[in-house]
């Protein structure tokens, strides 16, 4: 993501919260663009460089999910989910499929703000010399932390940013066990409001993009009873 960008896309079929979302982070300093439907959001996704996206579950052409979904097969901006649900369970749904965060409504605008400058910073590359780069399997998983890029079996595997903080945490240690809270810390930062279980979502999602057989991994490894640890060995 280009580090200068600070243009954000908000989604929501509600005028009001548009109105006062864009009002409030634009004194913040940001460019806001918005949508009142999928096909806006869309539209606006491919024309503009988009830092960031604020999206509504609810809306009248196209499920929040699927529009997350959709964006995410071609995107890693980050997403952060506006709700009015608030089971763990709706949650952790979305989170598996991409998103970033997730702020329920009601909420204040100076949360969301919070919400929207912690991700956008997670987002942001490490300042990690050009060319800091492991490769594990003989090959087979390549990280560049410098370009921020993992390549599985010779294809690029598209992680998310909060999906690349936490393989990154799991790999810089690859003897420690983190627990769930831990990754929480190290990765997501001091500013994550969600349920722990939202790490085992993000872990799923990175066994899919990188293993084999995700039930039986290689790399990230389930330590039972505590936690998380990286299974790999570095080569260089």
């Amino acid at each position: 993501m280009d580090v200068d960008c600070r243009n954000i896309l908000v989604v929501d079929d509600e005028a009001k919260i548009i109105e006062v979302v864009k009002s409030y982070l634009e004194s913040r300093g940001f460019t806001v663009f918005c949508a009142l439907d999928a096909a806006g959001a869309f539209d606006i996704f491919e024309s503009e460089r988009i830092a960031l996206v604020i999206l509504d579950l609810m809306l009248p052409d196209m499920p929040g999910e699927e529009i997350c979904a959709v964006i995410r097969r071609k995107s890693r901006v980050p997403i952060i989910m506006l709700t009015a649900r608030v089971e763990e369970e709706d949650m952790l749904k979305g989170l598996a499929i991409g998103a970033d965060d997730y702020v329920t409504k009601p909420f204040s605008l100076k949360e969301l703000s919070a919400r929207v400058e912690a991700a956008l910073r997670r987002s942001v590359e490490y300042s990690l010399p050009v060319g800091s780069r492991l490769v594990f399997g003989g090959g087979d998983l390549e990280i560049d932390f410098g370009k921020r890029s993992v390549v599985r079996g010779k294809r690029e595997a598209s992680l998310t940013p909060n999906e690349f903080r936490i393989l990154e945490v799991l790999v810089k240690s690859p003897n420690k066990v983190f627990t769930r809270d831990q990754l929480i810390d190290c990765a997501l930062g001091g500013e994550f409001d969600g349920f722990p279980r939202a790490i085992d979502s993000h872990i799923k999602n990175i066994r899919q993009k990188l293993e084999d057989n995700p039930k039986n991994p290689a790399y990230i490894l389930t330590i039972h009873g505590v936690g998380y640890r990286f299974g790999g060995t570095g080569e260089k």
